[in-house]
């Protein structure tokens, strides 16, 4: 069952970001940013972690899971190193995500040779 979660909450995410792209003028750039915002508004206002927590992977894999990683990074920084908390703590929470992304891309590149077009 929790694949079908997964299935259902990731799907819905999609399907709305597809809406968004479709419907309105809004540019991949600007929906990507909108989906990061969401995540951590939601977060903010707590609904994010029970919504993550009946969807699984589903929730936590889009960028609405990556804006609520940055929320929680910037909440414990502030409770930690106030004010300078709020700009340290997105990045030392986001770091590993962001790294491994930046180390597999290279290593794909690599590995597959793309070619521009």
């Amino acid at each position: 069952m929790d694949y079908v979660r997964a299935f259902l909450a990731g799907g819905a995410i999609c399907g709305l970001v597809q809406v968004l792209l479709d419907r309105t003028k809004m540019m991949p750039g600007r929906v990507m940013v909108t989906l990061v915002v969401t995540g951590c508004i939601l977060g903010c206002l707590g609904l994010y972690e029970p919504f993550a927590r009946w969807a699984g992977a589903g929730a936590t894999v889009p960028l609405l899971g990556f804006g609520n990683t940055l929320w929680k990074g910037v909440r414990e920084g502030l409770s930690a190193d106030g004010l300078l908390g709020v700009f340290k703590g997105g990045f030392t929470a986001s770091a590993v995500g962001i790294s491994g992304a930046l180390i597999f891309g290279y290593l794909g590149s690599l590995i597959f040779r793309p070619k521009m077009k």
